[in-house]
């Protein structure tokens, strides 16, 4: 069954260049929604959890969201594979939007977890959706065009969310409501102008496929990734080897074993189908969107720690000073997207991109105590370039290796693996952080306590008496190192007395420079992997057009068969015909001379 298009297209089937920005529009606000909760929540969960007395579960309402999002990504890949684009996209906007309703109304931790496990449902579908149907009405070579709409949605969230969110989170109330709950409640009124604009804009053609749903691979992939997703943002509090931790390592091996089987028995109507594995660019290229996403999550995890921490700025400034790795990834993702547009080639982009991003985190790794900021300033845009070269060209790569109607799945799955290597790569990275701070602002008090300065302050009796520095001179004196809950609250570094607080940066900077050379080694890999990835010829059409002219050929297959097999038969006729067919002449047979014969003697 095929639905019509309600806009007006081209005699050649495409959609002009206005027709193309309305639909966009819709889009972006979608992916916008996605884009600035991201950040926004960041800056202001510290202050929403001290609100509902649940800062020690505070974790889960970021772990609830992740679950959620990330194993929804390929279910709606492959569902708008089979019934459209529209009908998922809408949803995916209604979930995210009464999800955060629903954020915004929470009165504990455990209703707020809850709440965003139901948001991380609908932004599952916000950006992989949004990047689909892009793909589903521009032809590869042209989404340069295109490209620099979806940059200004991600740049503006990324600059806008920090300040956002660090300003609502700082309001007591705001119209009568508790300042936090509008980061939440913020979206309702962007999603309700999104859904407007997508129901109203975006009609695309679609022809449905005879299909069975793939439900035990569902249902093995939530048993296989739950666990494992919630071990690798809960391991380090629980530790890696404790019950719990073992207990997920089993249930989710054994998920993604049955995941594994479920795919083989489905074929085609596989939630994830492993034929497209068999591809070199899909696996290539999925395997590095994995690992990119490894190295750079994990490693991007510590950069604002560092700000924060050693360099002591506010949340909000932190996420300004990220304003030039943003905008590297703009200019690397402009440029490689309008050379691809008129050379057709792509692959020298991530190859290009994964130099960058290596030698851009082997700048981060050089980061001291004293480094200042217009360095760090400097090194970032290098590392967005890497970014930028890669993001785009990869889900590009994907799609294009694809057939026309998996176009969905391969672009779910570009953001699945993405996001996978992404919190694998943050609970390693940060697990190698908080487990060697502690010995290494140890060993650095150890050399701090033969300087001359340290020894001035512990004997100022304006330092000794200050209350801001007791439980660090008590922690001294006693031999402890560190003073109990030092590492789980860091506020007391910015009043405490500069000489005393050195030993806690250098310590904090030793451990996210080793964070930063774990990320070093992960992309080297990944740029050992990169120059597998194949050039394959750019599709000239858009996924619509392409499964129209694949639907086309289908039908003239048929009909060539159909018509092969009429002319075989009537052939076999004429053939009958020429020889007699007893059967046909009611048993009136001739002989080879043509002459009747007459039956035997007692026959019949």
């Amino acid at each position: 069954m095929t639905t019509a298009a309600h806009v007006p297209q081209t005699s050649s089937g495409e959609l002009t260049h206005r027709q193309i920005l309305t639909i966009m529009s819709g889009l972006m606000m979608g992916m916008f929604l996605a884009a600035l909760d991201q950040t926004i929540v960041a800056t202001s969960i510290r202050t929403i959890a001290d609100d509902l007395h649940g800062l020690s579960i505070q974790a889960w309402a970021t772990t609830a969201y992740l679950i959620t999002a990330t194993i929804s990504t390929p279910l709606y890949g492959k569902l708008s594979d089979l019934y459209g684009r529209r009908p998922f996209f809408l949803a995916a906007i209604t979930i995210f939007v009464a999800g955060s309703a629903l954020c915004g109304l929470a009165d504990t931790m455990y209703q707020l977890a809850a709440a965003r496990a139901f948001q991380g449902l609908g932004a599952g579908g916000l950006f992989s959706l949004a990047l689909t149907i892009i793909g589903d009405i521009v032809p590869p070579r042209e989404r340069a065009k295109y490209q620099g709409y979806f940059l200004a949605v991600f740049g503006t969230s990324s600059v806008a969310g920090p300040v956002i969110g660090g300003f609502l989170a700082g309001q007591d109330t705001l119209l009568g409501i508790t300042g936090w709950r509008w980061v939440f409640l913020v979206n309702i009124p962007i999603g309700a102008v999104a859904l407007a604009v997508v129901a109203r804009n975006l009609h695309l053609p679609h022809t449905r496929r005879e299909h069975k749903i793939d439900w035990p691979g569902a249902l093995a992939l939530v048993m296989g990734l739950v666990p494992l997703l919630t071990v690798a943002e809960q391991g380090r509090d629980w530790g890696w080897a404790s019950g719990r931790a073992l207990s997920c390592y089993v249930i989710g091996a054994a998920g993604l074993v049955l995941f594994g089987l479920a795919e083989r028995r489905y074929g085609d109507d596989a939630l994830l189908p492993l034929r497209l594995f068999r591809g070199k660019t899909f696996s290539v290229g999925s395997a590095l969107n994995f690992i990119i996403g490894m190295g750079m999550f994990g490693g991007l995890a510590a950069l604002p720690l560092y700000l924060q921490i050693v360099k002591g700025v506010s949340p909000t400034r932190a996420g300004l000073l990220l304003v030039p790795l943003v905008a590297g990834i703009m200019v690397g993702s402009i440029i490689s997207g309008q050379v691809i547009s008129r050379t057709g080639r792509y692959r020298i982009f991530p190859i290009i991109g994964a130099v960058l991003l290596v030698i851009g985190m082997a700048l981060f790794s050089r980061l001291g105590v004293d480094t200042p900021l217009w360095q760090v300033m400097l090194m970032a845009p290098i590392f967005g370039l890497g970014l930028g070269c890669n993001m785009q060209p990869l889900v590009l790569a994907l799609q294009n290796a694809v057939p026309p109607q998996d176009m969905g799945v391969a672009t779910s799955s570009a953001t699945f693996f993405r996001q996978m290597g992404g919190t694998l790569g943050t609970a390693v990275f940060l697990s190698v952080l908080f487990s060697t701070v502690g010995d290494n602002i140890k060993a650095a008090f150890r050399v701090s306590a033969t300087t001359p300065e340290f020894r001035a302050a512990l004997s100022d009796p304006s330092v000794v008496s200050d209350p801001n520095n007791a439980a660090v001179i008590k922690a001294i004196k006693s031999g402890a190192g560190l003073p109990a809950g030092a590492l789980d609250d860091t506020s007391f570094l910015s009043n405490l007395d500069p000489r005393l607080a050195r030993p806690f940066l250098i310590g904090f900077t030793e451990s996210i420079d080793l964070v930063f050379v774990c990320g070093v080694a992960v992309l080297a890999l990944a740029l050992a992997l990169v120059f597998f990835l194949p050039e394959e010829r750019l599709r000239q059409v858009s996924g619509i057009e392409a499964r129209r002219q694949q639907a086309q050929d289908e039908a003239s297959r048929r009909l060539n068969a159909e018509a092969a097999a009429v002319s075989t038969s009537s052939s076999q006729m004429v053939d009958s015909e020429a020889i007699g067919d007893p059967a046909r002449d009611g048993g009136d047979a001739r002989d080879a001379s043509g002459h009747r014969s007459e039956p035997a003697p007692g026959a019949g």
